[in-house]
């Protein structure tokens, strides 16, 4: 019989319900962290993003530290579908916490194809990655425009039937539109957000720092952001939010929740405190005893806030 002392940590995304709502975001969670902590506390397992074929990534360097966070051009470096499924999912299958697999490709019958591949027994949700380079549209990412973004998730959602959660991006002037055209085309819930697009410069050299020279900011510094992004599509949207940008303290998990969100990813934090996210469900599990809270039903999506206004 359940404690009834014991808050309900439970996050439903659509059809997909978890133990609690904290989870990796992906291309920061890897099979070396249990090593470190139970993997199983986590509400979800989400992979490193996976490319149909084999992937090398882009120059070094490709990482470099910032004030409140860091900037990341890895480009996506992949072992392929075949390794996807011979060697990494035999290995998750051992883990009790459901498995999210996330892709990404450049052009949409690539996307389709690799969607159709990773559909496979032991896959709990299909994370798409739309926020990659679009070959077809001059290099922009899919999730830049909603015509973009209506179309691969369209395709996307063709080829599987598992739970589909589309990444978007916060480097479009259209976040809502965005994300009502995931939602139209067929999308179970909306990742918010990938990373900002950002650039830094050694001066002593006066070459960039990365070698893609622009990579992807995350971290602190972009949390308004993607909390402001999350707020704007669970407002606009039926289906679910997953948080994701800045999120580092149980106060963070809560902004995101409070906002609309019905769960959070966990990404440059880990890099910081690989423990981090086992550390935040307790905390958030305290916290909500402490204040007589018990399911995150009562704290999901409750801010108090007018209409927003116009700024200049």
């Amino acid at each position: 019989m359940k404690d009834l002392h014991t808050p309900d940590l439970s996050a439903r995304i659509g059809a997909l319900t978890l133990k609690n709502p904290i989870m990796p975001a992906s291309g920061t969670f890897s099979e070396d962290l249990a090593d470190v902590f139970d993997l199983d506390v986590l509400g979800a397992h989400v992979l490193k993003t996976i490319m149909h074929g084999t992937r090398a990534g882009n120059p070094t360097p490709r990482v470099c530290d910032m004030q409140s966070g860091m900037i990341n051009a890895i480009g996506i470096p992949s072992k392929g579908i075949d390794y996807f499924r011979d060697e990494m999912l035999p290995y998750w299958a051992g883990f009790k916490a459901p498995l999210v697999v996330s892709i990404s490709a450049h052009s949409m019958d690539e996307f389709a194809r690799l969607c159709s591949a990773v559909s496979l027994p032991g896959v709990a949700a299909i994370e798409a990655n739309i926020s990659c380079p679009n070959i077809e549209a001059d290099g922009n990412a899919f999730a830049m425009r909603p015509d973009t973004t209506h179309e691969v998730v369209t395709r996307l959602r063709a080829e599987t039937d598992l739970p589909l959660w589309a990444k978007l991006t916060p480097n479009t002037g259209e976040p809502v539109e965005v994300a009502r055209a995931a939602e139209n085309a067929g999308a179970d819930a909306l990742v918010t957000a990938n990373t900002m697009l950002g650039m830094s410069i050694d001066i002593g050299t006066r070459r960039p720092r990365l070698g893609n020279v622009m990579g992807g900011m995350s971290g602190p510094a972009i949390k308004p952001i993607a909390l402001r992004m999350t707020y704007q599509c669970a407002r606009a949207c039926e289906i679910p939010v997953i948080g994701c940008g800045g999120i580092s303290t149980r106060d963070d998990v809560l902004e995101f929740l409070i906002a609309g969100a019905r769960a959070v990813q966990i990404g440059t934090a880990t890099f910081q405190s690989p423990t981090v996210m086992a550390r935040l469900i307790t905390e958030l599990g305290d916290w909500m005893t402490a204040q007589g809270i018990s399911s995150l039903d009562e704290i999901i999506g409750c801010i108090e806030a007018p209409e927003a206004g116009v700024f200049e």
